[in-house]
């Protein structure tokens, strides 16, 4: 008895850019809100896709350079603000 249905296609390399592209929008948009969040999502998704050899490696590095420059920004935040909560 089969509980799964066989796989017909492969579906890595496709997975891996969708993956790439995500990891750049990510990226692109933790610059601008929630960058606590997004840089690190961005971050890995980057690197799942060059480990599984994406086409869009161009993609992912950016993604990739995004999401530590997402880092690098609320590091910033946080140490000219001298804290780790924002106060309105």
């Amino acid at each position: 008895m089969q509980l799964t249905a066989p796989a017909n296609r492969r579906t890595g390399p496709r997975d891996a850019d969708g993956m790439a592209v995500a990891s750049f929008v990510l990226g692109l948009l933790g610059l601008l809100v929630l960058n606590v969040v997004l840089g690190p999502i961005a971050v890995a998704l980057a690197g799942v896709a060059l480990w599984r050899g994406t086409a869009r490696r161009g993609r992912a590095l950016l993604g990739l350079g995004l999401g530590v420059a997402d880092l690098l920004v609320l590091a910033a935040f946080v140490q000219a603000d001298h804290t780790v909560s924002w106060s309105f």
